[in-house]
């Protein structure tokens, strides 16, 4: 059924080994790279143009067609401005969920089925799905369930948790069932070897080697504001913005018995909350409001119209047992009740929901409820 897949090609050892995979499974293999960001805007702080000549070798090595697409102007739109608005209102967002659901499973999905003739997609993602890593399981008809790499540091279905079901129907994981240690030795035993010595890469693209901060300072006007410690109410030190800073982050603040961290941030007085303490009550709570859920399999319900799954928001954390609450008639807004308290919930980051190794979907933090100190009062 399925014959020609297309992979996206990034230059890396991971792709490179999944679109080895492929071929030697007899697939009429193509390969894509994504351009998403424009480099000569940023003067080659981004990797892009080195990974487009580490694409264009992999495919002269395994002798397949090779295709650049260009993203820059959607992804401008649909990540890079939402990432900008939502820092210059206080939000901490999460790029590379956003170019995920937009971009890579969306933009590039229909340009690999519409305009290269693929019956489906590959990607070198640590993740699994229940049709298999090859589609062999495929069901027309059965539901796509999203499921965790066996690599649990690399898993990455926390950075898939809003692509859709269609999708992900799909697209093929040849690599999830590996653990990055046993990808780089394939790809050492087949030839591949220059791809799993190539460094990789880490954090946000378009930020390159700066700091972040100055990276954010060149697109954000800097605000000056306060900081206030919640406790006392007292003006303990100054901020360039609200866009410096996000929630649990130790906040840098001189002549302190205790260090100081952000609580909470004031948009309309520019005001960033401070509390004394990395354990301070203040910042743990066992509630979360969420909205605007994307379900790539939607939990079942309990009898009393509770959902019971797991909740993480930082994709390198142990999963918490939740209950999930619908508190609007359409489902686009809910209240999560965490069976034990977290630090530091993030407005602008996302609950990820699963249940053992699926991964449901997720929605986007609004608040987190109030504090357990303030529960206990």
């Amino acid at each position: 059924m399925f014959k020609r897949v297309v992979v996206g090609v990034s230059g890396g050892v991971d792709s490179a080994v999944t679109a080895y995979m492929l071929k030697q499974k007899g697939f009429d293999v193509r390969g894509a790279c994504m351009k998403n960001w424009d480099l000569i805007d940023e003067a080659g702080y981004c990797s892009g143009e080195q990974d487009w000549l580490d694409a264009q070798k992999l495919c002269r090595q395994l002798r397949i067609p090779l295709e650049q697409i260009n993203f820059v102007k959607d992804y401008w739109l649909e990540v890079f401005g939402s990432f900008l608005k939502d820092y210059d209102t206080g939000i901490t967002p999460n790029p590379d969920i956003l170019c995920n659901r937009h971009i890579k499973f969306n933009l590039f999905y229909k340009h690999a089925r519409e305009k290269m003739g693929a019956d489906a997609i590959a990607t070198g993602h640590y993740a699994r799905t229940n049709f298999g890593p090859f589609l062999e399981k495929y069901d027309e008809h059965g539901p796509i369930r999203l499921l965790a790499g066996v690599d649990d540091i690399k898993d990455q279905t926390f950075f898939l948790s809003q692509i859709s079901a269609e999708a992900l129907r799909r697209t093929m994981f040849p690599i999830g069932a590996m653990t990055k240690a046993q990808v780089k030795q394939y790809a050492a035993e087949v030839g591949l070897e220059a791809f799993a010595r190539k460094k990789e890469s880490m954090g946000i693209c378009f930020v390159g080697k700066r700091s972040f901060q100055d990276f954010i300072a060149e697109y954000i006007d800097t605000k000056p504001g306060d900081f206030v410690d919640f406790d006392t109410g007292k003006v303990v030190g100054t901020h360039k913005g609200l866009h410096h800073w996000t929630v649990g982050q130790k906040a840098k603040i001189g002549g302190c018995l205790q260090p100081y961290f952000v609580f909470q941030k004031d948009v309309n007085r520019n005001v960033i909350f401070v509390v004394s303490g990395t354990d301070h009550p203040l910042l743990v709570t066992d509630m979360v409001y969420v909205e605007n859920p994307v379900w790539i399999n939607k939990p079942d319900r309990l009898a009393d119209g509770v959902f019971r799954c797991q909740f993480r928001f930082q994709h390198t954390k142990p999963l918490v047992h939740c209950s999930l609450i619908e508190s609007s008639e359409d489902g686009n807004r809910m209240f999560v009740k965490l069976d034990e308290p977290l630090r530091a919930i993030t407005p602008g980051q996302y609950a990820v929901f699963y249940k053992d190794e699926e991964c449901f979907g997720s929605a986007r933090i609004v608040k987190p409820g109030p504090s357990i100190v303030y529960c206990q009062r």
